[in-house]
């Protein structure tokens, strides 16, 4: 291979340099968290090289149904998504906000505020997930009220994207246009080709930060059949898509249906577990949790994930407003699929099928929003009265 020249836009490295990225990775002194497998998932955890990735192996998924299962070759990202997502290096599941001590003399002084940010990359980023950041600059920092953890710790991070290979049994982000094909918001996206004997992976840069990485890094320029060929992996997966859903007028679909008998029936399945928002890569709830010490000498305040699928969520002076799984369900849908719109201008779904897949009674966000489209009350209103 010819030494990279400065800076370059498109280069593919050697199966033997993935090693030396995560490398070069580090020494710009970020800790890297990547796809690996733990207890028979695939999660993001903290990597040491490449030896720590799911070489080898992919997921089957459906509906309630995870399970992984060896491939045919020896691709490191030939898996669509685990149960995490970035979200929760950026919105942290708990995340002290402050904690203060009272001395003896009664003098109460802040002891320490929110940690500092860390300089985290992330590799394996998928485009769905990518799309679901952007969602959630939108709520956490595009507004009159920025959450200064949140920013911090974006501002530090690094995106490594992986464009996908394989779709997942549960994967629909064609349908929300926001994959396989990471076309934006990453420092480096990362196609892997394997051909035959052939193991390479083509690196697009799309940052200074991402060049600085991957500026002294073994590699070649990238040809036009490089770049061909990466794109037919995408294109290839934008076709095994498990999922579909069909989004014109959706958000209008919704608004009229709010007493669909969908919602009775999806609420007798539903176990209001939380699962679907736990994993969700944009569902931001939280809850602030207020303690003090039996001896009053020390207070805190934690702020932990929370979902609008439990009772006390929606619980103001007089009790909670949404006491019904059905109330809870159609709230978490509506939002996601509709009001969402209203509030940040875009859906709150990226299509990533997470929702799907850790549902442990199978439910199917995507066919439930095809039933209530079937038996839509605006159409059968309008043939009543054509009758």
């Amino acid at each position: 291979m010819e030494p990279p020249s400065r800076n370059p836009h498109q280069v593919v490295i050697g199966r033997d340099a993935l090693d030396s990225l995560l490398d070069n990775i580090r020494h710009n002194g970020f800790r890297t968290f990547g796809p690996t497998i733990r207890e028979g998932a695939i999660v993001f955890a903290e990597i040491s090289g490449a030896r720590d990735l799911p070489r080898g192996w992919t997921e089957v998924q459906d509906a309630g149904t995870y399970r992984l299962k060896p491939r045919d070759d020896d691709a490191f990202f030939g898996f669509a998504v685990g149960p995490h997502s970035p979200k929760k290096h950026l919105l942290p599941p708990t995340l002290r906000l402050w904690r203060a001590a009272r001395d003896r003399s009664g003098t109460i002084s802040l002891v320490e505020g929110t940690p500092a940010p860390e300089k985290i990359a992330l590799i394996g980023v998928r485009s769905c997930d990518l799309h679901a950041i952007a969602i959630m600059d939108r709520v956490t920092i595009a507004g009159e009220h920025t959450d200064p953890y949140y920013a911090a710790q974006r501002e530090s991070m690094l995106l490594v994207a992986i464009n996908c290979s394989d779709a997942g049994g549960t994967c629909f982000c064609v349908s929300m246009r926001t994959g396989p094909r990471a076309t934006s918001m990453y420092d480096l996206a990362i196609t892997e080709l394997i051909d035959g004997n052939s193991h390479e992976f083509l690196v697009e840069v799309g940052s200074a930060k991402g060049a600085a990485v991957i500026e002294n890094l073994l590699s070649r320029s990238a040809s036009e059949s490089d770049v061909a060929a990466a794109r037919a992996v995408t294109d290839r997966t934008a076709s095994q898509m498990g999922r579909r859903l069909e989004t014109d007028g959706i958000k209008e679909l919704l608004y009229a249906n709010l007493e669909h008998p969908r919602w009775n029936d999806v609420a007798s399945r539903c176990l209001s577990c939380t699962n679907c928002t736990m994993v969700c890569p944009t569902c931001f709830c939280t809850n602030v949790d207020d303690s003090i010490d039996l001896s009053g000498s020390t207070a805190e305040r934690v702020r932990r994930w929370d979902s609008c699928h439990t009772t006390e969520f929606s619980h103001l002076h007089g009790g909670s407003v949404r006491t019904s799984i059905k109330s809870r369900y159609r709230q978490w849908m509506t939002h996601k699929l509709a009001s969402w719109i209203d509030q940040f201008g875009s859906s709150g779904c990226v299509g990533c099928g997470r929702c799907i897949t850790w549902c442990p009674v199978g439910i199917d966000i995507t066919e439930e929003a095809a039933a209530i489209r079937a038996s839509d009350s605006r159409r059968t209103k309008r043939s009543g009265a054509e009758d």
